[in-house]
């Protein structure tokens, strides 16, 4: 197999997208002597984290953890954090054009959004309207703003939000497949994976932003086993940007995507979970939790050609013929049915490029004593091993 792609040299020019060059890094990648082997975020409350994005320049890193983000430094001391978030904060991402760090948000009413409302006990009345209930959303902070704990992510102008409504629109459509009528289209659940990167084919031209959707674990359909991606010109995306009224969605946002992107990984629950770019690599790390159709070999760890343009392709297992932008994995690691992947436990909560092959990786725990969610975010180093792809740097 060809790792060529995989294997970055420690002398590629670091490209990073989180931030410019700064005293954590050189210009071969960053400066291991300054970069902790691991932070802590501490105990969280009840929710698990679900994704971080570091400022090397500044010395910062971002975790969501589900309805808040907090903002600490790289020991671990809390800088700030934006609470009262009733909805599912997922990836996090930072745009390298402006600074600030975006991440999905998803306001709806299945299995997620009511256990979300159940274990807040949030009191505020919901419309009577499903479809007014729901709203996805790609939310922007803006963290110099973010300067002491238990800011509200309403009331303190550290947060705006552009609405997702082709993800809507797919989440609330039908399809027929097998013979039968099943509700979300592409088995949309929503959106989770984010992250800035050029077209792919083109490493010119400016980044888009990449909008994942989470996919449904159905296991009896056929439509529901490509991951989708939604690419966004975010450069005119001022004009969309709104606070969040959480009693009362707004839908500001672009009316399409500028391009939609299939990569056909076999079905998994809930699709990408953390979507990453990597720019030594040129290519896009996504991970997500392990499907359950037994025809695929359910990785949980992808790896998306960024080099590869897509092709225009009839998608497979759809009743009704169905085109689509489709975009390739790198031919590498372990492989089963033409799919390529890796197994491996983590980044699902939380994967972040530093650049020359290193990572910062979120191990996510819960404490049986108190049942509080933390996240270990450790430094790794891509490796391309079919059984090993990551390992810890020490």
């Amino acid at each position: 197999m060809n790792l060529k792609r995989l294997l970055p040299l420690l002398v590629v020019p670091l490209l990073l997208t989180a931030c410019p060059s700064g005293a954590n890094r050189t210009k071969n990648g960053p400066d291991l002597r300054n970069l902790p082997r691991e932070i802590r975020s501490g105990e969280q409350g009840p929710f698990h984290v679900q994704g971080i994005a570091v400022d090397l320049e500044r010395g910062y890193i971002y975790f969501s953890f589900t309805t808040k983000l907090l903002k600490m430094d790289f020991e671990g001391n809390l800088i700030g954090s934006v609470d009262g978030m009733t909805g599912h904060l997922g990836c996090l991402t930072m745009n390298p054009a402006d600074g600030r760090v975006y991440g999905s948000l998803e306001y709806k009413d299945d299995a997620i959004g009511k256990g979300i409302r159940r274990t807040l006990d949030a009191g505020q009345v919901a419309p009577e309207d499903e479809k007014d209930r729901t709203g996805f959303y790609v939310a922007i902070f803006d963290v110099d703003r973010i300067t002491r704990p238990d800011m509200d992510a309403e009331k303190d102008r550290v947060m705006t939000t552009v609405y997702i409504k082709e993800a809507v629109d797919d989440y609330f459509a039908t399809a027929e497949n097998g013979g039968r009528t099943v509700e979300h289209r592409f088995g949309c659940s929503g959106i989770d994976g984010v992250t800035f990167a050029p077209r792919f084919g083109a490493k010119e031209g400016g980044d888009y932003l990449y909008v994942a959707y989470g996919v449904y674990g159905d296991t009896l359909r056929t439509d529901n086993d490509y991951q989708v991606l939604l690419a966004y010109d975010t450069k005119g995306w001022k004009r969309f940007e709104q606070p969040l009224s959480q009693g009362s969605l707004h839908k500001s946002g672009p009316a399409a995507p500028d391009h939609k992107y299939f990569v056909r990984t076999g079905n998994t629950s809930w699709g990408i979970q953390n979507l990453a770019y990597d720019p030594a690599s040129g290519n896009c790390y996504a991970a997500v939790y392990k499907g359950k159709k037994s025809q695929y070999p359910n990785y949980s760890l992808f790896v998306i050609d960024g080099g590869k343009p897509a092709r225009r392709e009839l998608l497979q297992g759809f009743d009704t013929p169905t085109e689509g932008e489709v975009i390739s994995l790198v031919p590498a690691g372990k492989s089963a049915g033409g799919i390529y992947g890796w197994d491996f436990k983590w980044g699902t909560t939380g994967l972040c490029p530093l650049g020359g092959g290193y990572f910062y990786i979120s191990q996510n725990a819960r404490s049986k004593e108190t049942k509080q969610q933390s996240s270990t975010v450790r430094l790794y180093r891509w490796t391309g091993d079919a059984d090993a792809p990551f390992r810890p740097v020490e």
